[in-house]
């Protein structure tokens, strides 16, 4: 009873992990200025730094959810044009808030086109906000409540 037990037991695990999906883990941002990159990150976006491994004045980690980071690195030696259909975004519980930090802080931003500083209601009713970073790579804000 004992044996059949346990290979059932590791039936079940090994299941489970042929199962398993991969998840997401990090995007990295490649830029032009680390500290200004950086600052833009932890005091517009807010994101929380959090330790880096290589200690080499070239990375700065942030962390983006439960398990998943940021990672912005310098090096890139002049910024790229970069279209607003790829774009990383987040959530925040309230857009005007944010919208209206952006505005204290001299942020540019605007609905998809950036005609307006209006959000965009996308068809789910989420309302959206882009705007882009130091480098010019494109970010979406929105109020999500998924």
């Amino acid at each position: 009873m004992k044996k059949a037990f346990l290979l059932f037991t590791g039936f079940i695990v090994f299941s489970c992990a042929l199962k398993a999906q991969p998840h997401f883990n990090h995007l990295t941002v490649y830029v032009v200025d680390l500290q200004k990159s950086s600052a833009f990150y932890r005091d517009v976006i807010q994101l929380q730094e959090i330790p880096e491994p290589f200690h080499d004045n070239r990375h700065t980690w942030f962390k983006m959810g439960e398990h998943s980071q940021l990672h912005v690195v310098s090096g890139a030696k002049e910024k790229s044009p970069h279209d607003i259909n790829i774009h990383l975004a987040f959530s925040v519980p309230s857009l005007e808030s944010f919208a209206k930090k952006l505005d204290s802080l001299n942020v540019k931003y605007g609905n998809w086109n950036q005609s307006s500083k209006e959000p965009v209601v996308r068809p789910d009713g989420v309302k959206q906000i882009y705007l882009q970073d130091p480098d010019g790579y494109w970010i979406e804000v929105n109020e999500d409540k998924f």
